[in-house]
This record gives C-alpha cells, structure tokens and sequence, in this order.
C-alpha cells in the first residue's frame, strides 16, 4: 500500500515502507518517554506508541504518577488504512525534527488525562549494541534500540487541574526501538506465561547538566554478564567517542523494606569505560515510579502490546498505589525516578529493574515477582 513515506528516499525493500523484512508476528516498532521534575522526582509521566506491521495494529498509553495515584490512559486501532500515522485515537506523536524536537498530545477525553509535551534533546543518543538472541533454533529477538536525554516544555492535566511543564524544572528520556522484539507474557489469568531463568538488570539512564550517562546490563549470576551497553554521552552536536563506551560494570544494592514488591532504596554501580577508568556511581530512587503494567508491558487482564483490539479501542483506569491488592497486579517493572551522583556531580534519570527467583544475590526481595 503506497503511503506519503513512500515519496520519500530511503527504501530498503522493493515494497512500500508499510512493510518490514520480516514476517514474524512479533516484529514492532516503539516509541518510549518518560519525564519527570527535578529535583524533587515526585512525579512521573511515561508514554509509548506501538506499531506492529504485521498484526496490523498500532497501540499507545499514556500514564501519570501523582499524590500516590497512577492514572493510566491505553488505546489500539487497526493499522491499515493509516498505517505509519503515528495517532491512536486522541493521542499523536510527531517528529517535528530528528533527534531534536517531537511533540506529543493527548486530547482530553474519558480518562481525566491529556497533554501536550514537547521533548526537547540535550544529549546526543545512544545506539545500543544489538539485541539478538536464538531459541530453539528460532530467532526470538532481532532488536535495535536508541536512546536520548533532553527537557521537556508544555502541560498535563489531571482532573481538570493543569501543571505547567518547565523545561528548567521537566528533565527526562526517550527511545525509539524496531525489529522482533520477545514477547513478555506476565498475565497469569492469560496463559501461557513467559518462563524467566534466574537474572538480575538494570536499564538507567542519567542526565546531568551538560553530560549524559546510559548504563544498561542483564546477568545471569553475579559477574555472569549476558547482554551489557552503555556510555557517556555528550550534548547534541559535540562529537562522540568510541572511549565513552561502558565495558563492564558491577553493583551493590539496598532493597527498600516494601512488603508489598521489590523497590530499590539506594545502589552503587562500579561502571569500567573503553577508556580505561573505573567509577563509583551512587544512586538512590525518589517517590516517583510508573508501573509499567499501565502501558501493557507483560499485559493486563489479558490486553498485551499488539492484541487487536478492533477497529478503535480505548481504555483507563486510576491505581491506588497504597493498595495491596494494586501491587500485586502491577508487580515490579516500572520507571523509578533516581538522583546519582557521579564524580561529584549530582544527575536525574530513571532506573527499570528486577531480580529474578533463583539469582545468587539479593535473596531478600525474590518473593516478589520481577517482572
């Protein structure tokens, strides 16, 4: 199906660009931001946009954390005819222009939410190294991904009320992913489930005043390092080095006393650069963090990324975080708003994370599910 991308240069394959090299039901292309105000960190905004070609669906979510509630917002609609219109219902996401500038808004509709943010790049990106993984003789995931700090300017509401966004104030993430993707299957009322063996990661991202820093890394056992990307990134336009990249890195954590999931209270990475030095990086979480089972992530009574939904399909809900039974739905995957401290600087990102039944640290929290 031609479509106005289809005017432009740039095919890879002699089709339109509504089609992709593959045709695994998994193969999605993503969006990801997540803000948050600095320094207090008490607040959270995350929001993603889905695109699966081949199960002709385009999904989004909308979520925000305040005063101890997560108001979440999810849309899905068919992708054809309007297939690479990055817009699910009342929300739109543009590139106004590459790595520099997208805009995101959410028309006021049932849920009590909507917005209109623009992000605002600071750093240059991060290409992370490439995900690929075999099983059983079949790729199950074949993935890029990049990601990039920058500010954010606009305004949310909640209720009827608005708060303004200041982009002095507003710092936060974006990424942008493609390719298969594995899918995460954590719904227990909608087998089957994934099967997870023992595993601790942790995807961060830090934005400091004029430099960035991006530390990713999952392993199966203490120092058993499976997959692990980084780097010192620095601001838009400064030319990048191969010595910024992370090589190895090393951690001690402190789990929060919550007795109703696992929270990381503080940690210490000991992150190695291909420049040859070694650095302490302090960490220690703030009371902002989205769950990202709002966005679908691991799927919800049984919705998961790329379930067709029919022609248009709309949904929310306000969580009570205080509320056990909540917490035990949303499980542990979330953003979680961080203060780090490196070389004496004092930065703001976020951290996802999780430690999985069987791992040989960090004993104490795996009651809880990871994922």
């Amino acid at each position: 199906m031609i479509t106005p991308q289809d005017d432009f240069m740039g095919h890879q394959l002699p089709t339109t660009f509504d089609h992709v090299v593959s045709s695994d039901p998994d193969w999605m292309e993503r969006y990801w931001y997540t803000l948050h105000p600095v320094p207090g960190g008490d607040k959270i905004i995350d929001i993603g946009l889905g695109y699966y070609p081949n199960k002709n669906v385009m999904d989004c979510f909308v979520g925000i954390m305040l005063d101890g509630k997560q108001h979440n917002f999810r849309a899905s609609r068919h992708l054809r005819p309007n297939a690479l219109e990055t817009t699910v219902g009342p929300l739109s996401i543009k590139v106004i222009e590459g790595l520099r500038r997208h805009r995101i808004v959410l028309e006021p509709n049932d849920s009590g939410i909507a917005c209109d943010l623009e992000f605002i790049a600071s750093m240059n990106p991060h290409e992370e190294d490439e995900h690929f993984r075999r099983r059983k003789g079949r790729v199950t995931e074949h993935m890029a991904r990049m990601e990039q700090l920058g500010r954010f300017k606009g305004w949310f509401e909640v209720d009827g009320k608005r708060h303004e966004i200041n982009p002095d104030v507003w710092w936060g993430q974006r990424d942008h992913s493609w390719g298969i993707r594995a899918e995460m299957r954590t719904d227990e009322k909608h087998p089957p489930v994934t099967f997870y063996p023992p595993f601790f990661y942790a995807w961060t991202t830090i934005q400091f005043e004029k430099r960035g820093l991006h530390i990713f890394f999952k392993e199966r056992a203490p120092g058993d390092m499976i997959y692990i990307t980084g780097e010192d990134v620095r601001p838009i336009g400064e030319r990048a080095k191969e010595s910024d990249l992370l090589t190895d890195v090393s951690h001690e954590v402190k789990w929060a006393n919550d007795p109703l999931g696992q929270t990381v209270e503080s940690a210490v990475f000991t992150a190695s650069f291909a420049n040859g030095t070694k650095r302490e990086i302090t960490i220690e979480t703030l009371p902002g963090k989205y769950f990202l089972k709002g966005g679908l992530y691991g799927g919800l009574d049984g919705w998961f990324h790329g379930t067709d939904k029919g022609k248009l399909f709309t949904a929310h809900e306000s969580w009570d975080l205080s509320d056990p039974e909540v917490r035990k739905k949303v499980r542990t995957l979330a953003d979680h708003v961080i203060r780090v401290t490196d070389q004496g600087e004092v930065g703001y990102g976020i951290m996802e994370y999780g430690v999985g039944k069987g791992y040989e640290k960090y004993p104490e929290v795996q009651m809880h599910p990871a994922i």
